[in-house]
């Protein structure tokens, strides 16, 4: 049988127990307190049924919505909601704000997608009802894809606006009627300011991953835009966590909002392999070669800044394989097309700084190496998260030198995790016996490249 706890039925029931201190000081009568436990039986029920009824939706042809949109879901292959759509989807119906946090790869963008969708079936067309505000041009790209991928011929498009793209396909979008705009807080306020985008009519605003964009600078674009929308509207919020950080601008944005917290939200999920190689830093690359070579599935490597992943890639690429990049100094069509690429399987290995590590979903990702560590402990499990998603298994892999052993040390400490440590001989112990030998190890005959100039060697060399 479905269970409710007592502090959420406490929580939601919004009713508070007589203390004994009240009842002696003012004599409460024993049918005040049964009038308070009557209420309380009704609230209780309530809650019941409403968890019960949550706890039956396995499908969602349960699920009160469009014969249109079911038949898109089914067309999909979306049958069962995860456990995140089960809680969420209902009070957004509503039309209830709700904040939710749930692991990576629980089905988040979903869970949004489809309340929006609903909204926007049963408002008159013409103006723009909803805006989805997310950090990252990627995550922009995905969520504006799952929605064209649903979308019914007779809705029109979502409009698109990011930067490193062109403006005018962004413009035309917006001025063909779109209804629903996905957005990052810096192109969308440079639209505003340029008023070429009305905001005045949004009914329902989605902030998916607020607490990256916070991280990324965009909470005075983010006040100057929630300052354009109407005061009556809903808000929706959904990220992998929140930090306190955020706190003071969900209460400002969010009315009674519904609070969704599935599983440790700062741990990995149970399907991920954690483990970490502790190394000399002339040999951290040796070690990821190895990996690499190791590994049939796509591996996601993470470096802390954008010349590292910058190098990093193009070492991986002269070694023969097949690699690419994401980073903030790349243009849109480049970042693009090494996310297809490597989503496809045309690339084995993606190198990425943290703009990889929010919201890119790409479901068969086997390994996740951390070639370097990230800035803050939360990011490493959103890195993490982009392996053993939707119940798959996978494997995440970190290397460390010098102070950097000290550094996993605290995350370890700060987010109560247990990483295994593994030893270099092992790992070459279990390799393969044909396994290709890296190009950093193989044997390199010196050539004497001044024969064809006046001065035969320089000191201290010696030519066989």
């Amino acid at each position: 049988m479905h269970t409710v706890s007592r502090e959420s039925w406490m929580r939601d029931s919004e009713l508070t127990p007589p203390s004994s201190t009240a009842i002696r000081s003012q004599n409460l009568l024993p049918t005040g307190i049964a009038g308070y436990l009557s209420r309380a039986h009704i609230q209780l029920a309530r809650l019941v049924q409403r968890e019960e009824e949550n706890h039956r939706m396995s499908t969602f042809q349960e699920m009160p919505l469009q014969a249109q949109l079911q038949q898109a879901l089914a067309a999909k292959n979306f049958v069962n909601p995860t456990p995140v759509q089960i809680q969420a989807i209902p009070p957004a119906l509503e039309g209830k704000d709700v904040i939710a946090t749930a692991q990576t790869g629980t089905g988040k963008t979903l869970a949004f997608i489809i309340p929006v969708m609903e909204m926007l079936a049963a408002t008159p067309a013409g103006k723009i009802n909803a805006l989805v505000l997310v950090p990252t041009r990627e995550l922009a790209i995905q969520v504006h894809e799952q929605y064209e991928a649903l979308r019914s011929k007779k809705a029109p498009p979502a409009a698109l606006v990011i930067g490193g793209l062109s403006e005018k396909v962004q413009i035309r979008a917006l001025r063909a009627g779109a209804r629903m705009v996905v957005a990052t807080p810096g192109r969308l306020e440079d639209y505003m300011r340029r008023k070429i985008v009305d905001l005045r009519s949004v009914r329902v605003l989605v902030m998916d991953e607020v607490d990256r964009m916070l991280d990324m600078g965009f909470l005075p674009a983010i006040t100057r835009i929630l300052a354009a929308l109407p005061v009556e509207r809903q808000t929706l919020c959904f990220s992998a966590t929140l930090e306190k950080s955020v706190h003071g601008l969900l209460q400002k944005c969010t009315r009674a909002a519904v609070r969704i917290s599935l599983g440790n939200v700062l741990k990995p999920a149970e399907s991920v392999q954690l483990q970490a190689y502790e190394v000399p830093a002339m040999q951290k690359s040796n070690v990821l070669r190895e990996l690499l070579y190791a590994e049939n599935g796509k591996t996601l490597i993470f470096a802390r800044t954008k010349r590292g992943t910058e190098r990093l890639a193009k070492d991986l690429m002269r070694d023969g394989f097949a690699a690419s990049m994401i980073h903030g100094d790349r243009t849109q069509s480049q970042r693009s097309a090494a996310l297809a690429g490597f989503e496809a399987g045309r690339y084995q290995v993606l190198v990425a700084t943290d703009v990889a590590a929010r919201g890119i979903h790409v479901g068969d990702v086997a390994h996740v190496v951390n070639y370097d560590l990230p800035a803050i402990a939360e990011d490493f499990i959103h890195r993490v998260g982009r392996t053993g998603r939707a119940g798959l298994s996978g494997r995440a892999t970190t290397i460390v030198s010098g102070a950097e052993m000290i550094e996993l040390r605290r995350f370890e400490r700060t987010l109560k995790l247990r990483i295994e440590r593994k030893e270099l001989g092992k790992m070459r112990s279990t390799t393969p016996q044909n396994m290709p030998i890296p190009i950093t190890q193989r044997s390199r005959k010196d050539t004497n490249t001044l024969k064809s100039r006046t001065l035969n060697s320089l000191p201290g060399e010696i030519f066989a």
